[in-house]
């Protein structure tokens, strides 16, 4: 079928002092617009329990932000900036970071022209000895670059990244990142390197509030979704419905989907990574349901969502994986997913409600908001507009419950 969506219809204006450049020194100290059925209130971050209804599971993205952006330079002196969006060789994430000596990554290039041939470098100390990065072009993939790395320090890959690179703060930022960025640019729950960017809506938890919670009787349970540079990628096409969705990789443990099962109808997903993660398993049950197999190999495609019948359920779908994880003997699953959830009459699932950050004009997040709450995402943004709220990144939060 065909499907078009007016991106002008979901744009309104951000002045740039309604950004929030950097983060509150307290994480849970900021505004909480709370949307409930069409109501709208105010609370602060830290207050989240008093609104979310008692027994209610959170579920977390636990990616860590890599510190992916390399400055090096050319024998020539000319600056070059590698920043790194996916393993390559080896492709996956886990042996991606373990490696040693040499391995390859998909990147984005700053002054590649000046980069034609041979090897960008950077010399640095590690452990009293002198060491050097060195990197060559191998390929090109759109946009894209396959750059080749080496070094010579008894480093793993993501400890050399630890060691030299910078975190890679959101472009609307207009800043270069600082210190702070190191430690409030990740949840405090992250464990999994692999993204580029942060899951920026569980920002604001602390481990205090976190433990009041589940004192309280909230269950917690964690995802994996690797976030990809194609999360800021504007929607340049009128009709957003010809915007291609980036693919970003995600994980799921077998105890996760049969705790998402126990509480079907009581799932608050944090973030839009959560949401794009457990609606993207509806699309592995049915797969399940209709040839034997989730074909994880297989991405899940940006409309596939919307090509299951009506009358397959949240419940048959976290059934069947389930179902087929133990007879396979599978304790997670990986797979990855391009899914783009719009207002076009799109069914959500898995989530009930949804703790996210107020995101930029005329983006694929925004059409995510809009699918939930319908045309009343307008009213919810111009009360924060009207109400001091602090936007994007370090911004403040909205918690949106049917």
């Amino acid at each position: 079928m065909e499907r078009h969506i007016a991106i002008d219809d979901y744009r309104y204006d951000l002045p740039d002092d309604r950004i929030a450049k950097f983060p509150l020194a307290e994480r849970s100290a900021s505004k909480l617009l709370v949307w409930r059925g069409g109501d709208i209130g105010e609370r602060r971050f830290r207050d989240m329990a008093e609104e979310l209804p008692a027994g209610e599971l959170l579920v977390f993205n636990n990616t860590k932000v890599i510190r992916a952006r390399i400055i090096m330079h050319k024998p020539s002196g000319a600056r070059i900036e590698v920043f790194c969006l996916e393993p390559h060789a080896p492709a996956d994430y886990e042996r991606a970071f373990a490696v040693r000596g040499e391995c390859c990554w998909s990147c984005i290039v700053g002054n590649v022209k000046k980069w034609k041939e041979g090897p960008v470098e950077i010399a640095f100390e590690y452990d009293g000895r002198a060491e050097r990065l060195r990197a060559w072009l191998e390929g090109e993939e759109g946009r894209e670059r396959i750059v080749r790395f080496e070094w010579s320090a008894p480093l793993t890959f993501g400890q050399l990244l630890e060691h030299l690179g910078r975190i890679p703060i959101p472009p609307y930022l207009n800043r270069e990142s600082e210190e702070i960025d190191n430690t409030r640019y990740q949840t405090v729950y992250s464990k999994f390197e692999g993204s580029v960017a942060a899951p920026t809506a569980g920002l604001h938890f602390t481990p205090e509030l976190i433990g009041a919670m589940e004192k309280s009787g909230f269950g917690f349970e964690e995802v994996t979704l690797h976030v990809g540079a194609g999360t800021f990628l504007p929607v340049k096409e009128a009709d957003a419905a010809r915007h291609p969705m980036h693919t970003e990789h995600f994980e799921v443990r077998r105890t996760t989907v049969a705790r998402l099962l126990e509480k079907l109808g009581h799932v608050t997903a944090v973030g839009t990574t959560s949401v794009r993660t457990l609606e993207s398993l509806a699309a592995l049950g049915w797969r399940i349901r209709t040839a034997g197999t989730p074909d994880a190999e297989r991405v899940i495609g940006q409309w596939e969502l919307y090509d299951i019948p009506h009358e397959y359920t949240g419940r048959e779908a976290l059934a069947d994986l389930l179902d087929w994880m133990d007879r396979q003997g599978a304790d997670r699953l990986k797979a990855a997913t391009q899914i783009m959830i719009t207002p076009l009459g799109y069914e959500f699932r898995i989530v009930r409600n949804i703790v996210t950050n107020f995101h930029q004009p005329s983006s694929t997040l925004l059409l995510l908001v809009a699918a939930y709450v319908g045309d009343d995402w307008r009213r919810i943004y111009d009360y924060a507009l009207s109400h001091d709220f602090r936007f994007l990144s370090y911004g403040d939060s909205s918690l949106l419950m049917r």
